[in-house]
């Protein structure tokens, strides 16, 4: 579960209007998208691409490096892709109207606690893309791809390039320690009541990171940059849907843990305007050979934090209670994260929203993994 649509339409406006609406055979939605069916066969590397049929699409790497010295670092790379109206891109092909592309940069150095961050929004053509036969998506200087575009196997090495202005720039070599997940049932991932809230969710749940980080020093513009060889564990969603929002909800809560035992969870949480949270909801365990099993959940809030830059309060620490699929009892796990201040507050005109590093605690204060958290709604509620 990821910020996606609402920030692509909300940032639509700095763009101007795109093509207008041609007439199109019905497809599944209303304005003429495709929807998430039960039972699609996915096929290799072809479904790791651009889905032009759906209206949007992301994909998003987060995870932790490490450096020499023990020197810690929190990152996110995402890639956002909207389409415009069915059939924009055939009245101008060139100036490529049907496709916006979003993408967001962030960095977190957790000795210091400086969290940088940057987004890029253009339309699709010669500066954003995505190929629809393999892993490839592009935004200015920043991409994400397979090293090798034909390879079908389940762990497909990937090439992530990224940075944050002048500050920071990073190149990272990603390994699947284990094959692609598919969350949801046969297939498809629910995120509410309406047929149409709905995606195909791919994960690698755990990638090893490897490569080199580069820092701009501090204060001293004639200095030599700083340049890192750094290693770590990331996690990387491929989402694709035409709608993911029911009426009522207002935001989520998303989580990703990678827990030292080789396993995994994800959970999203998807809040409804009383503060209740939605049936459809849900926590999944990854057991170290990537299957996967649901359990219920409740997160509790324990701390909050309110930003400086945009006056959104936010949780900042969590209680997080579920069972544990592998001994059939109750856990409960402190999230915890590794600065309060990562929020992204939509510099291109979009929703600002919390997503950053953090550690998994038991009650006795046992470090058992680390994880990343996606809190959306909290700035201001998200709409249809």
């Amino acid at each position: 579960m990821r910020l996606f649509s609402a920030l692509l339409l909300a940032a639509l406006g700095a763009l101007g209007p795109v093509a207008p609406l041609r007439a199109q055979t019905p497809l599944t939605t209303p304005d003429g998208f495709a929807v998430p069916q039960p039972g699609h066969r996915f096929e290799f590397p072809r479904d790791h691409g651009n889905h032009p049929d759906f209206k949007i699409e992301w994909w998003y790497v987060t995870g932790h490096l490490s450096a020499e010295g023990g020197r810690r670092f929190g990152f996110q790379a995402t890639f956002f892709r909207s389409a415009g109206p069915r059939g924009a891109a055939d009245v101008n092909p060139s100036f490529g109207s049907g496709q916006i592309f979003l993408a967001h940069m962030a960095l977190l150095d957790v000795a210091t606690g400086k969290f940088l961050h940057q987004e890029k929004l253009n339309r699709a053509g010669w500066d954003a893309a995505s190929a629809s036969g393999t892993l490839d998506v592009r935004n200015g200087a920043w991409s994400l791809r397979l090293a090798d575009p034909t390879d079908p196997s389940p762990t497909p090495r990937l090439e992530l390039t990224g940075g944050i202005r002048a500050d920071a720039a990073f190149t990272l070599t990603l390994t699947p320690a284990k094959p692609l997940v598919i969350f949801g049932e046969n297939g498809v991932s629910r995120k509410g009541a309406d047929p149409t809230a709905a995606s195909y969710y791919l994960t690698f749940s755990r990638l090893r990171a490897a490569g080199e980080l580069t820092l701009a020093t501090d204060g001293d513009a004639t200095a030599a940059p700083e340049k890192l060889r750094v290693t770590g564990e990331a996690w990387m969603d491929h989402e694709i849907s035409s709608s993911q929002l029911s009426a009522g909800q207002v935001g989520w809560d998303w989580l990703s843990v990678q827990f030292t035992d080789g396993r995994e969870l994800m959970l999203y949480r998807l809040r409804l305007a009383d503060g209740t949270a939605d049936p459809a909801s849900t926590l999944t365990w990854v057991d170290p050979a990537g299957q996967t099993q649901r359990a219920p959940f409740t997160l509790e809030v324990l701390d909050r934090w309110t930003s400086p830059a945009t006056g959104a309060t936010y949780p900042s620490r969590l209680r997080l209670a579920t069972t544990d699929p592998g001994t059939g009892t109750a856990v409960r796990l402190l999230v915890e994260p590794l600065a309060k201040n990562q929020e992204l507050t939509g510099a291109l005109g979009g929703i600002p929203y919390w997503e950053g590093a953090c550690r998994i605690r038991d009650e006795s204060g046992r470090e058992l993994g680390s994880a990343f958290l996606e809190l959306t709604g909290y700035a201001q509620a998200l709409k249809l």
